[in-house]
């Protein structure tokens, strides 16, 4: 009798597992675990932490309860688990982020070490990262030239789950109690859900999606970067799925960004952390009590800038932000405020759902002008113009804003300027755009 030891990490599912199909290809019986990191748990967040630990119970009653969940360092605890259940290889999809690197070359010296095969197969991407190079042999920097380099590059169409799986367990830590998220509305949990939330997109959502998709009024996005996250749904899963249609080319598109970040990672892991354009990234920043007040403002949506603290109040009310309001929200702090990119990100992370190292610290960049095919600094967005063209009639500001309710669409994203003046409860403008768009580009020219 043999066994393959699975260790799951961003692929929490059972079908289109590649992974999980060499384990079951290669043994007589498999054991699954889900190793409690704490070097990722601590800054991930209550609110991620709470859809991880629901998407492993999904997973776990999908594999009839044997999922192996133990808590400590994976450099410890897979080597010992696949002694401990004499495994004859352990098999997991290869981790491309920097921290993951390296923790997956530690174990993999340590269980070779100790006479058990380590099986890479697969990944959370369509197109692992480092697959595609320009024709001078480098990465790619831009992100059009890169995305026809994608497409050109294709996939693999998804794997079928393995008909029979012959799962053996082992004492474990168990799934812990989930984090204490107050009224933060989350969306279900697991693989089953994300197929329901794809099925529904497709048949509702997909065919506007070129055009509904920057208007966060609307709500017709996918909502499915969190099941993409955890693994509850693959990207090679959607994209098997998509046609030709304006609105499925634009939403693989979408799916290309998140794979595009990904690579940028890979080849440079120093800009989760750092500016790429140390020009722009050595500017002055605000700093001190002032600097703080106005960073609150912006955490709690008081910015009196109406999309600005509408998608704020989303982000602490959801988890969960419009992509279009991320990039405004971005921008204020950044240009508006005078504030560092990494303290921004810094805040997403701790509490969006779908938080993902690449596509938040990259997307920051972008907005920053600091990144890859970033967008110069001084394209500086106006919240006002913004919530104007995105949000023409004030459904999102009024969803998010209980205070502006009764503002004419004319004044919803400029309260200040209506006759009646800004409505008692909601605050006045923390900045006026104009001086401090002046402001960054006076920063900025400096630095040339």
């Amino acid at each position: 009798m043999t066994t393959s030891l699975v260790w799951f990490r961003r692929d929490l599912r059972l079908s289109d597992n590649p992974a999980l199909v060499e384990a079951v290809r290669e043994a007589d019986d498999v054991v699954g675990v889900f190793c409690l990191d704490p070097a990722l748990l601590g800054p991930a967040g209550d609110v991620r932490r709470h859809h991880l630990f629901r998407t492993l119970a999904a997973l776990d009653e999908s594999m009839d309860g044997n999922l192996v969940v133990r808590a400590g360092d994976p450099t410890s605890v897979i080597p010992e688990l696949a002694v401990e259940v004499e495994a004859a290889s352990v098999h997991l999809a290869e981790d491309f982020g920097p921290y993951g690197r390296r923790r997956d070359d530690a174990v993999a010296e340590l269980v070779t070490g100790a006479g058990v095969e380590l099986v890479r197969t697969g990944s959370a991407y369509a197109v692992p990262p480092g697959s595609i190079e320009n024709k001078s042999g480098t990465p790619y920097k831009v992100f059009t030239p890169f995305s026809r380099a994608w497409r050109d590059h294709g996939w693999p169409a998804p794997v079928r789950r393995p008909s029979s799986i012959p799962w053996r367990s082992a004492p474990g830590d168990g799934i812990p109690e989930l984090p204490d998220v107050g009224e933060v509305d989350l969306p279900r949990a697991g693989e089953d859900a994300a197929g329901n939330r794809l099925d529904h997109f497709l048949r509702a959502e997909v065919e506007d999606y070129d055009d509904a998709r920057d208007r966060p009024g609307a709500d017709a996005t996918s909502r499915l970067s969190p099941d993409l996250k955890w693994g509850a749904l693959h990207p090679r899963q959607i994209l098997a799925r998509l046609g030709q249609t304006a609105g499925e080319r634009t939403f693989a598109t979408e799916l290309c960004w998140r794979e595009f970040y990904a690579d940028v990672l890979f080849h440079r892991p120093a800009s989760a952390r750092e500016s790429m354009d140390d020009r722009v990234g050595s500017m002055p920043w605000d700093r001190g009590a002032g600097a703080d007040e106005l960073f609150e403002a912006w955490t709690e949506g008081r910015t009196g800038f109406p999309i600005v603290d509408a998608g704020m109040r989303q982000l602490l009310a959801e988890g969960w932000m419009h992509n279009r309001v991320r990039m405004i929200t971005a921008s204020f702090l950044v240009k508006d405020l005078h504030l560092d990119w990494q303290r921004g990100a810094r805040w997403f992370m701790r509490h969006l759902v779908d938080g993902d190292l690449a596509s938040n610290q990259h997307g920051w960049q972008w907005t920053a002008g600091t990144g890859t095919d970033a967008a110069p600094f001084f394209r500086i967005f106006n919240p006002t113009t913004q919530g104007q063209r995105f949000d023409p009639d004030g459904t999102y500001v009024r969803r998010w804003i209980p205070e502006l309710a009764a503002v004419p669409a004319k004044w919803i994203h400029a309260p200040a300027g209506a006759p009646d003046g800004v409505p008692a409860g909601y605050p006045e403008p923390i900045v006026d755009h104009r001086e401090e768009r002046e402001e960054s580009l006076r920063r900025y020219g400096a630095t040339r």
